[in-house]
C-alpha cells in the first residue's frame, strides 16, 4: 500500500497540472474501479462532467479533488459541495497523459481536461489489482475549524470520508499538545498507537518503524508511560522521515508505485531499520559495536528493531 509520503508526491505533481481546469468529459471503461460510488456510473459521471478542480487536497493517506460546478466557477466566494476522491490502493495511479499517449493496459477512468498550453489533456486511473478507485464524495467542515488537510488554498472543509481520520505530521495544523493528550490516555504499544488513524494519520508500518528507530524507541513501549520529550522527539522524527522519504519520492517497494508523471522513488535505498533483518544497525556500527537488526512478529505485520538502541520495555505493551 503506498504510504503518506508517495500520496504526497502524487499530491504535488497532480496539483500543478489540475487545479483550475474543467473536467469536460468522463470515460468509466471499468466500473469496478468506481464501485465505491454507491450510485453509480451516471450519477458519478454527471457529478464530474463541466465541474472544475478547485485544489488537491491530502489527508494522512487519503486524497481528494475539491470540484466546483459551472455555476461557481470564477466566483471569488464559492466553497466546493463535493470532491472525487481517489484511493490508490495496492497499485492505483493517477497519471497525466497526452491524447495521443495509447491507453494503458489497465486504464479504468479517463477524465478529460480543458486545454492549457503545455499541459496533457488527459488524467488517467490506472490500476492493475482493482484493490484502489474513485468516487464522488460530500465535503463536510472540519471538527477543529482548522483546514481540511495539505492544500494549495486551504478551507475548513473536508471530503467527508476522510472526516473520521486525525491530522498527519506533515499537516500545518497538526497540534503536538493534543497528540499527546490522546496518547497518554491509550493504554497500549507505541507502535499500535502510530498506525491508530484516529490519533495521528498517514503513519504506516514502514515509517513506523523508521520513526521508532530514529526516536530510539522500541514500539511495545506503554503509551500511557510515555515521557512528553520523547513522545515530542517521535513526532520529530516521523516528520523527518516523511520528509526524506519525499524528497526521494517515496519508498516504492512496488515496481507498480508511480507519481503522476510515471517516475518511482527510491527512499527504499535509505532506510535504517525497516527490511534489514540480520543487517548491522547503522547507528550502532558508527560507534563499534554489532548490533544486527531484529525482526518480530507484529499485528500480522514485522517489527524491525536494533536489540541495542532500541531496548525491550520491561512493561512493554505487545
Amino acid at each position: 500500500m503506498p504510504e503518506l509520503p508517495e500520496v504526497e508526491v502524487v499530491r504535488r505533481g497532480l496539483v500543478s497540472w489540475v487545479r483550475g481546469r474543467s473536467i469536460t468529459s468522463v470515460d468509466v471503461l471499468d466500473p469496478r474501479s468506481i464501485r465505491r460510488h454507491a450510485l453509480g456510473t451516471e450519477d458519478f459521471v454527471g457529478n464530474l462532467e463541466g465541474a472544475t478542480v478547485a485544489d488537491v487536497v491530502r489527508r494522512g493517506k487519503f486524497l481528494w479533488m475539491p470540484l466546483l460546478d459551472a455555476t461557481m466557477t470564477g466566483s471569488a466566494q464559492a466553497t466546493p459541495a463535493i470532491a472525487l476522491m481517489a484511493h490508490l490502493g495496492m497499485s492505483g495511479q493517477l497519471l497525466m497523459q497526452n491524447t495521443s499517449t495509447p491507453d494503458e493496459k489497465h486504464l479504468k477512468v479517463r477524465l478529460r481536461l480543458s486545454p492549457r498550453d503545455g499541459m496533457p489533456e488527459q488524467l488517467r486511473f490506472v490500476d492493475q489489482r482493482i484493490f484502489g478507485g474513485l468516487f464522488v464524495t460530500g465535503m463536510v467542515p472540519t471538527d477543529d475549524g482548522g483546514p481540511g488537510g495539505l492544500a494549495e488554498s486551504p478551507v475548513p472543509l473536508i471530503a467527508e470520508e476522510a472526516s473520521h481520520i486525525a491530522r498527519d505530521p506533515l499537516d500545518p495544523a497538526f497540534s503536538f499538545e493534543l497528540f499527546f493528550t490522546r496518547l497518554r490516555k491509550r493504554r497500549t504499544g507505541l507502535k499500535r498507537a502510530l498506525l491508530d488513524q484516529g490519533l495521528v494519520s498517514g503513519i504506516g508500518n514502514i515509517y513506523a518503524d523508521e520513526a521508532l528507530w530514529r526516536a530510539k524507541l522500541h514500539y511495545a513501549r506503554p503509551t500511557d508511560k510515555l515521557r512528553r520529550a520523547d513522545a515530542a522527539r517521535l513526532v520529530d522524527c516521523a516528520r523527518e522521515v516523511m520528509l526524506d522519504a519525499l524528497a526521494a519520492g517515496g519508498t516504492s517497494f512496488d515496481s507498480l508505485y508511480v507519481n503522476v508523471n510515471g517516475a518511482s522513488g527510491y527512499f527504499d535505498r535509505s532506510l535504517n531499520a525497516y527490511g534489514r533483518e540480520g543487517q548491522p544497525c547503522g547507528r550502532c556500527a558508527a560507534v563499534g559495536l554489532n548490533s544486527p537488526i531484529r525482526r518480530e512478529q507484529f499485528m500480522n505485520r514485522s517489527s524491525y528493531t536494533c536489540p541495542v538502541c532500541q531496548p525491550r520495555p520491561r512493561n512493554g505493551r505487545w
